[in-house]
């Protein structure tokens, strides 16, 4: 890629610093979109050798570009998204990517519509941690700063992306249990 070419791309993805996300830090600050997605991507190198079969290094680049829609969208929380905004972010990302110069387009293109699709291994185990990775985030952050609709939330939400995986869903049960302690349930 082109130094210029580089640093307009650069240019769009800065905005998920600034991008924030409905939940908080443990230090009570609303964390953004790139936090979010360093998070998860973390948790894929963490997760490697739990799925020796999977290409972890392309989970980890699905988790890296996966919001980047919501640096022309802003995130909207899952359980306020509907189709019209899911629609809209989608068009505005596939513009950016069509822009990008033809390597990285390839490249995006094919992680999108494979991350869309969800039948690969590495797409599941991207979406599964995407979706743990924000309830373990809610368990980080303070219980004021949720609201009435996370509490059920947080002790069901991903369960359905886990499902394919033992590792996976022992893991979102120990989230489950984190979240159970946190609002005082156990």
């Amino acid at each position: 890629m082109e130094a210029r070419e580089l640093l307009k791309a650069m240019a769009v993805a800065v905005r998920l610093k600034d991008t924030t996300r409905h939940c908080y830090t443990e230090k009570g600050r609303h964390e953004s979109v790139a936090e979010h997605c360093w998070m998860a991507a973390l948790m894929a190198f963490f997760l490697q050798d739990e799925f020796p079969e999977a290409d972890m290094d392309k989970v980890i680049r699905m988790c890296l570009i996966h919001d980047l829609g919501e640096a022309f969208t802003g995130d909207i929380p899952t359980f306020e998204k509907t189709e019209e905004n899911e629609r809209t972010e989608e068009q505005l990302l596939r513009e950016w990517v069509a822009a990008l110069p033809k390597v990285c387009r390839d490249e995006m293109t094919a992680l999108y519509d494979e991350m869309e699709r969800r039948e690969s291994l590495e797409s599941r185990i991207y979406k599964a941690i995407d979706n743990l990775e924000a309830v373990i985030q809610h368990n980080f952050s303070d219980l004021s700063t949720w609201i009435p609709r996370e509490y059920e939330l947080n002790k069901t939400y991903g369960d359905d992306k886990v499902a394919f995986s033992p590792y996976l869903t022992a893991l979102r049960e120990e989230v489950r249990q984190d979240t159970l302690r946190k609002i005082g349930e156990i």
